[in-house]
């Protein structure tokens, strides 16, 4: 997880990198996309940050192209924004976690599991 200086500063370039997206970039490859996380590196000196967006595996290339294209101007916001030493180097990735949890609830979805005699009864209280 890293320390709370680690967490403290990728909450705070997530935050930014949403904001400059948002309200800057009017690039339409960036439509419907959201900052999921990002991840920093001990020294505060590399970020790896997670996106999702909406489609197929060709909006999510199309996206990345988008974040790519426009990591210079996002870096120079958050170096004039935030007060860090040093602006980090960005990673974009996209964040596999949200399409795996979709396809774990559909297959629990798919089970044929009857309701145990426990879910009828309400619970007793000490």
């Amino acid at each position: 997880m890293g320390t709370r200086r680690q967490q403290k500063v990728a909450d705070l370039i997530q935050a930014e990198i949403s904001s400059i997206i948002l309200r800057k970039i009017k690039d339409p490859r960036l439509g419907f996309l959201t900052i999921t996380g990002v991840k920093m590196s001990p020294d505060l000196r590399h970020a790896r940050v997670f996106f999702s967006t909406l489609g197929d595996e060709d909006r999510r290339e199309t996206a990345l192209e988008g974040l790519r294209s426009a990591k210079r101007l996002i870096r120079g916001e958050i170096g004039r924004t935030l007060d860090l030493k040093y602006c980090p180097e960005l990673a974009f990735q996209f964040d596999e976690s949200l399409a795996f949890g979709a396809h774990i609830e559909s297959r629990l979805r798919e089970l044929d599991i009857p309701p145990s005699e426990d879910d009828d009864e309400p619970a007793e209280e000490d």
